[in-house]
């Protein structure tokens, strides 16, 4: 098991087998996300933008500039 020590200013490293598994680098980021009683766990946020691919899905048609005028005319009064 890897551990680590906090620094007075609250700061940690993260051992090189940990960063290794998470595929982190100096300058990435990682979430603690609370998995309850006082158990988080560390995720890598640093994707690769390849990875968003295909995410949104594409239009069934595509749309007109003409199109998205009207349409941004006509929620123009609402909030």
């Amino acid at each position: 098991m890897a551990t680590a020590i906090i620094t007075s200013k609250g700061q940690i490293t993260i051992p090189k087998s940990v960063r290794e598994r998470l595929g982190v680098d100096a300058g990435d980021r990682v979430e603690f996300v609370e998995a309850g009683n006082g158990v988080f766990t560390v995720i890598a946020a640093t994707r690769d933008v390849k990875e968003l691919k295909g995410i949104v899905p594409k239009p069934g048609k595509p749309v007109s500039v003409d199109d998205m005028n009207r349409a941004i005319t006509r929620m123009g009064g609402r909030r």
